[in-house]
């Protein structure tokens, strides 16, 4: 294989695949490296008997329809995979679970639909929750238009056009809602979302919660009928189809510089590859701690990385039960099972070792035949925030503990909703923040990237990702960049830096011409 390329990507998780991509569109020699076997990164499968476990997507909330296009449906449509796939709606936004007053509400898709059902939960709050969505629309428009432009805005016109966007633009989101005067109840219903982007209302931006909440309600959820994985591997064999390269079983140990600029990188058996250009999904964390000669790593992105603190760790039971959905009595995709209303308790319980919140998935209530007929696929996903896990394992007793976490949720899911699923259970997986660790080589197991809170939330990072971009020529994408966590951020995150990095080869061609 030759071993000079114009870009080399690293990791073939769902932003470096759809980097490289949109790279190989453009007419661009790419390669790809992953130390995985298969491309996708936590986008993958698994199997455990005559089960098949999608490892990590529970749905995409920016792909919408024919009729009502998300930013998902515009993007692989663009790079020609929407035709390849076919997905299956999901019927309700959520179902959650409030244990400490043990109220349970169930929400739908829809704005209307969903202002109608608050009303009905909480007469007389119409009026605001309108003011919310009109709100939460407006920041997600406000978002895009910064994106597109790739950060380079002004005030004045972002004041002009996204006047409410800018007056709550720095606020957390309880700080808005309670401005907006939304009485409690309303609150937490709408805010029990909080755990997708993990951090507490006290502290969560309310543009990064408002974009995403609206883009959910109004777009509906997705999800592909052969799993994460089906886009995983449409994304790499159009990669190779286009005559990019996706290499497994590929570690790069090093980032190589020539003349303090970038030059390629270097595996862990001592093979290197040349390019001039690298774009990198690991977090900042590996790539400036372990990747990069130290003293070519400026000081300001050291200080950025150590003032960031990761978001929740992943916890994840997967079962396969030798019952169907309905003859257990599993109506709803997902159960949301919070132990408080008030997210700031309840992120205290997330941190720790005692927590027993989970999101439950019955993938069947979405995809029918997704498991042998007369049986069940579940996936529970618990949060994990802080050392509330690495601190209480030792060598010895590793499995005991995550054994007698795993216990507790399933017994807390069952005590909540009065469905047993215990006795049923054919095949079971556990993984823990040390299992997510070492396959995704996130820092500490962090499923979500860097918490987005305070001034660290989308805005600003949008706003400075040219003064974030400290090595030129090289690129981070990913959940631990600009666009956060999540299947649609890191999506969208690899288009994105992939534009960019067209920009810096452009900008680049134009100044050796001249």
């Amino acid at each position: 294989m030759d071993a000079k390329f114009d870009v080399i990507v690293i990791g073939a998780g769902n932003a470096g695949l759809v980097a490289a991509l949109e790279l190989v569109k453009n007419d661009k020699k790419v390669l790809v490296l992953d130390s995985n076997s298969v491309p996708g990164g936590f986008a993958t499968s698994f199997i455990r008997g005559r089960f098949e476990f999608d490892a990590s997507l529970n749905f995409l909330n920016e792909l919408g329809s024919e009729e009502h296009k998300g930013e998902l449906y515009h993007l692989f449509s663009r790079l020609g995979i929407l035709e390849k796939m076919q997905f299956a709606n999901i019927k309700d936004a959520y179902h959650v679970y409030f244990v400490d007053s043990k109220e349970n509400y169930k929400m739908p898709f829809g704005v209307n639909e969903f202002i109608e059902k608050m009303e009905e939960y909480v007469p007389g709050c119409r009026t605001v929750m309108k003011k919310f969505f009109i709100i939460a629309k407006e920041a997600r428009e406000a978002l895009l238009y910064i994106e597109q432009n790739k950060g380079k805005v002004s005030e004045e016109y972002l004041k002009r056009e996204y006047i409410n966007f800018m007056k709550v633009a720095t606020f957390s989101l309880e700080k808005v809602l309670n401005a907006l005067k939304m009485p409690k109840k309303a609150q937490e219903i709408l805010t029990s979302y909080w755990v997708y982007l993990g951090s507490p209302i006290s502290t969560l931006s309310f543009i990064s919660f408002a974009s995403r909440f609206y883009a959910y309600i109004s777009f509906g959820a997705q999800i592909p009928l052969k799993r994460s994985h089906e886009i995983s591997l449409v994304l790499a064999e159009e990669i190779e189809k286009l005559g990019g390269v996706v290499q497994y079983y590929s570690t790069v140990d090093e980032i190589l510089f020539k003349n303090k600029k970038v030059a390629g990188v270097k595996l862990t058996n001592d093979e290197i590859y040349e390019a001039e250009h690298i774009i990198s999904s690991v977090s900042p964390t590996i790539l400036y701690g372990k990747m990069l000669p130290s003293l070519l790593v400026p000081k300001e992105a050291v200080r950025l990385t150590n003032s960031r603190v990761l978001g929740a760790r992943g916890f994840s039971i997967y079962l396969g039960l030798n019952q169907s959905a309905e003859d257990l009595g599993l109506h709803e995709y997902s159960y949301m099972i919070s132990h408080s209303s008030d997210s700031d308790k309840e992120f205290q319980n997330m941190s720790s070792i005692k927590n027993k919140s989970s999101i439950a998935i019955v993938l069947n209530n979405a995809i029918p035949n997704c498991s042998p007929k007369g049986t069940t696929l579940m996936c529970f996903t618990s949060l994990f925030f802080g050392d509330a896990f690495s601190k209480n394992i030792k060598e010895n007793n590793y499995f005991e503990v995550k054994e007698k976490i795993a216990k507790s949720i399933l017994d807390a899911f069952e005590n909540t909703t009065g469905i047993i699923i215990q006795p049923y259970i054919e095949e079971i997986e556990i993984a823990s923040p040390l299992t997510f660790a070492r396959y995704g080589n996130h820092p500490d197991g962090a499923i979500f990237g860097y918490k987005v809170t305070g001034l660290d939330n989308v805005l600003p990072r949008l706003l400075r990702m040219e003064e974030e971009n400290f090595i030129p020529n090289l690129r981070t994408c990913g959940g631990f960049s600009i666009l956060s966590s999540g299947y649609n951020s890191t999506y969208l995150s690899g288009e994105l830096i992939a534009k960019l990095t067209l920009q810096d080869i452009k900008e680049e061609e134009e100044h050796d011409r001249d």
